[in-house]
């Protein structure tokens, strides 16, 4: 298994496994569009891709979002798009991948905000601390 950041030459590899993970997850396909937005903005580097292959296929990948906290004055990150294929769950790569994504993205802290039933998931990959409640505005 190799872990890397997803470079924007990949992002054919990388919008199947998008495909993929809105569809598990019961939400609608994207829409017109949207992978030319995605390669753009990772791209810029608006958002950071992590993905770990096997040989020349991408099992897995998670996003992070760099933004900066008043909490410790430093970089923090929010951990999105995180999906692993099913037919590689429950091997540690999940783990290896959450930490090589906080690692390599230079953040100090790391959040996600999840369903509810995704809650001790994200927990044994080691988000453990709770901030309270996370709310989206629209």
């Amino acid at each position: 298994m190799e872990y890397r950041k997803i470079d924007p030459s990949e992002i054919d590899a990388l919008w199947e496994l998008q495909k993929r993970y809105k569809a598990e997850i019961g939400e609608d396909g994207p829409e017109y569009g949207a992978k030319e937005r995605l390669a753009d903005a990772v791209g810029r580097e608006s958002i950071f891709f992590y993905g770990v292959w096997s040989e020349k296929t991408l099992i897995g990948c998670c996003s992070v979002t760099v933004g900066f906290s008043t909490f410790d004055y430093k970089p923090s990150g929010v951990l999105e798009d995180f999906y692993i294929r099913p037919e590689y769950r429950h091997r540690g790569i999940a783990r290896r991948l959450v930490r090589f994504a906080y690692g390599e993205s230079g953040v100090s802290s790391l959040t996600v905000g999840c369903a509810d039933c995704d809650v001790d998931m994200y927990k044994a990959l080691g988000f453990t601390v709770p901030l309270g409640n996370l709310l989206a505005y629209e």
